[in-house]
């Protein structure tokens, strides 16, 4: 396997790969890679020649772009990540530092993602999807994947993303692995690494709710918020049910529904998500 920094070693790999014609499959992650990321990265191995690992903390997707506790205390082990990657089959590992893949600093020209982008989690985090918008779009360009995977846990970045790859004719089919739960139902995260044990008990509250909902053990998505509301250590920043496509709120009994949550769990933030 081999571990790219720069974008001239990954362009000059994927030149490779046309004269071939290999398929190549793509898995953006920002690392800190769990089993969550390993699903992405065996589905893709299956499924394409070449399997393709970016590795990149994208500053633009948090807050205050990246001058933010945030983006500063996010896991960073580049070399655990390779070794993982490797593990599974990856070919490349890309990871480039901030100015490797922003050498002009912040870039002007921006991907914006408009209404889909500014619900639930936009709302939270203003510009978020734009800046996930924005680096997915710049790493398209650059390894021009076959295929490229994201993890049903950001459901909503699924969404505005398949909307993107629509709207812009990417010439890429996304696909969309299932979200990999812990044996006690904890989405796997990695976020998940900064809870110590009592806050990652806590935690175990949103998938609960989630399941609660698909059981018909609420009523409503009010009296669901309000039970999850008052679970220890839980502080709810969003739950509500939507349309899978077009992410507008519907009722709780509608089909087909995801139904997501936020919170906070001591310092770190989560989010969830279910089909009902």
């Amino acid at each position: 396997m081999q571990v790219f920094t720069t974008k001239k070693e990954l362009v000059e790999f994927r030149a490779q790969q046309d004269g071939q014609r290999r398929s190549v499959g793509l898995v953006p992650t920002m690392g800190a890679l769990h089993a969550g990321h390993g699903s992405l990265i065996k589905a893709a191995r299956e499924a394409n020649d070449v399997v393709v690992v970016s590795v990149f903390v994208n500053p633009l997707q948090f807050s205050d772009l990246g001058e933010c506790d945030d983006f500063r205390n996010y896991p960073r082990n580049v070399e655990a990540d390779a070794a993982f990657a490797e593990s599974l089959g990856a070919d490349v590992v890309f990871a480039p530092s901030v100015e490797e893949m922003y050498p002009s600093g912040t870039p002007l020209a921006w991907v914006r993602t408009e209404a889909m982008g500014e619900v639930l989690e936009g709302a939270s985090r203003p510009g978020h999807f734009d800046g996930v918008a924005t680096v997915v779009s710049k790493l398209f360009n650059l390894v021009r994947p076959t295929r490229a995977y994201f993890g049903q846990k950001d459901a909503q970045q699924v969404a505005v993303l398949r909307r993107m790859v629509a709207d812009l004719d990417f010439p890429v089919e996304l696909v969309a692995a299932p979200i990999v739960r812990a044996a006690d139902g904890l989405a796997e995260s990695s976020r998940n690494q900064r809870l110590n044990d009592a806050e990652r008990t806590q935690a175990l509250a949103l998938s609960r709710t989630l399941f609660g909902l698909r059981d018909g053990k609420f009523n409503s998505v009010e009296e669901a918020s309000k039970a999850l509301d008052a679970s220890d250590g839980v502080r709810v920043d969003y739950l509500t049910v939507v349309d899978p496509q077009t992410l507008k709120p519907v009722d709780v009994n509608a089909r087909p529904a995801l139904a997501l949550v936020a919170a906070h769990v001591g310092p770190v933030r989560l989010i969830d998500n279910l089909e009902l």
